[in-house]
This record gives C-alpha cells, structure tokens and sequence, in this order.
C-alpha cells in the first residue's frame, strides 16, 4: 500500500455512526482503509445534504475511525461545504431506497458535474433497483415475477407451487415471506406486500440450495472477489441474513460463482458500479445489492485479503 503525497479529501454518506458495530460494519473498514492510505475522511448524514440556489451542499464533519470494539470514532468540529469541495463521495445510506434516498443521489449529480466521484453512482443508485435490476440477467436468476395482480401471483404459486415472496425496497431480510404448496396465507402475503395491489412486489420460485446458504459475492471495479459469506439459515427460518439470525459462514467461490459473477461484471462496469454485492443461492442470482453492500468485515476477518484496498486503488485511479 501506497501513501499518496496528495491525500483525496473524502466523504462519506452514512446512517448515524454510533449505531455502526465496528467488527461487522463495511463503512467502518472503507474508513479505516482510507486513513491507512493517507486521505482526509468526512462524515454526513443524509440531512445534512441541501441545496443553495443550485449549488450542491453539505454540512460534514472531519471523521477518525479506530479498528476496535468501543471508543471507535472520534468526530471533529462540523463545517459547511460544496460538495464539490470533497474529490470523492462514498454513499453509504442502507436502503429503502426510498423519495429521500432518491433526492439525495440529484444532489450528489450536481456535484458530480464538477468533479466529484461518487461511489457508487448516482445515477445507478436511482436506476438500478436491488431487487429489479437482477431482471437484466433473466437467464441467470431463478423464476421470477415482478406485479401487484393478485390473479398473476395465485398462479405463479400454482405453477411453483413453493415461493418467496418480498418488497422491492427493503434489506435484511425484511418482510420476506414463503409460501408452501398449501398456500396458507398466500392472500394476505400478497396484501400486504401490494399494499392491496397499489404496489409491485416480487415473487421467485424457492430455491432448496439456501440449506448450503444465501452466498453474499462481493465484485470491485468489475473484479470478482475470490472469498464469499455464506449466510446460513438458523432453526425453522427461511431466511439466511445476517439481520434476521443467519450465521455467516465465509468460504471460497466455486466456479460456478465465479462465472456467473464474471457474466454480470461488463454491466456493472458500464453504469460506473464500482462496488457491488450479489446474493447468489445455488448458482441463481437473487438480488444485485449496490446501494450499500457488506460482508467486508467477515470476509477480511478469515482470509488474507483486503477488499477495501482493491476499492481504494480503483478509487485513486479514477480521480487521477
């Protein structure tokens, strides 16, 4: 690792920090990365971004992050700023991607016409949903149907007969439901995730490989990592994440995973994706997760490699 003579000035776009639990927390590594190789870190929440007759702004703190359990950042005195005053921008906001989260990503576009590099891109973050933009790849996902129509999702659980079934806009494992061949509560499932037909919602066949785990394959810069997180589901539960109790289990790639992540890596690559997370069950891609991928921190703690300094060195490329 290099230290650059020419420190980037850095900011970073996050949910409250004191709510980070550093041992598990990407953003905290990203941090920790960026200091080991010299730059100037910075701090926001998404309420301190704001526009002043069209000039893109923030109110960002001078931020310091330590590798431990407790007592692990330290913030400076706050100050006001043109986002194009920083040369790069990590967002780093956990979904929903919600009218907020949209907002955010024009004001980082204003920015980005003066030369800011945001990471990843703002109009990839409005275009590519995590849920939608695995539709880009039909032959590489498992059945898989995107409506509110109540008659169209009865028969696609006809035709599968065991599904999944989710938001479009949450994380962690929030709100997903699976219905079994019975099709015990197949009515309010989709209620509820339709809002009463009001809203689409996505409905995939289940795929019985998530005994062997919901894999997390982390690509920087259109480069497969060579070590995944397989997060396996505990007990009686259907989900793997992290959030709602898996255990993650880290483990080398297939070939298998490989190849597909590769086959998705020219689009990323394309719409100026630097850092992305898929979620792979079996070898189908359920979910392309860009808005604020994890799974760094588990990873690194494992295996001889330093995801964050691939991301750096693509980074500092990029600004030079």
């Amino acid at each position: 690792m290099t230290i650059r003579s020419n420190p980037l000035k850095i900011i970073v776009v996050m949910d409250p920090i004191a709510t980070s639990k550093p041992h598990k927390d990407t953003s905290i590594a990203m941090c920790l990365e960026a200091q080991r190789r010299g730059h100037d870190v910075y701090y926001a929440e998404m309420q301190d971004l704001y526009i002043n007759n069209g000039e893109p702004r923030v109110s960002s703190a001078p931020l310091t992050v330590r590798d431990q359990a407790q007592d692990f950042f330290t913030l400076g005195e706050a100050s006001d700023y043109h986002l194009a005053d920083f040369d790069v921008l990590l967002m780093r906001k956990d979904p929903p991607v919600d009218d907020q989260f949209i907002y955010a990503t024009h004001i980082f576009e204003l920015a980005e016409k003066q030369g800011l590099l945001v990471v990843n891109k703002a109009q990839a973050l409005r275009d590519f949903n995590e849920k939608l933009f695995t539709s880009y790849f039909p032959d590489l996902i498992p059945p898989t149907l995107v409506t509110r129509n109540s008659h169209q999702i009865k028969a696609f659980h006809a035709q599968h007969r065991d599904i999944i079934c989710k938001p479009l806009d949450g994380m962690g494992g929030t709100s997903i439901f699976r219905v079994k061949e019975d099709a015990n509560n197949l009515g309010v499932v989709s209620e509820v995730l339709t809002n009463n037909g009001a809203r689409l919602a996505m409905f995939q066949a289940y795929l019985p490989a998530i005994k062997d785990g919901d894999k997390r394959i982390l690509i920087v810069n259109g480069e497969v990592m060579p070590y995944c997180l397989a997060r396996l589901p505990q007990g009686t539960e259907t989900r793997g994440n992290l959030a709602a109790g898996g255990v993650g289990r880290p483990q080398p790639i297939t070939e298998s995973d490989r190849l597909l992540a590769q086959s998705i890596a020219p689009t990323l690559i394309e719409h100026g994706i630097l850092f992305v997370g898929l979620d792979v069950i079996g070898d189908r891609v359920t979910e392309i997760n860009i808005t604020s991928p994890t799974c760094v921190r588990e990873i690194e703690a494992a295996y001889e490699i330093n995801i964050c300094a691939k991301l750096f060195a693509a980074i500092e490329a990029k600004v030079a």
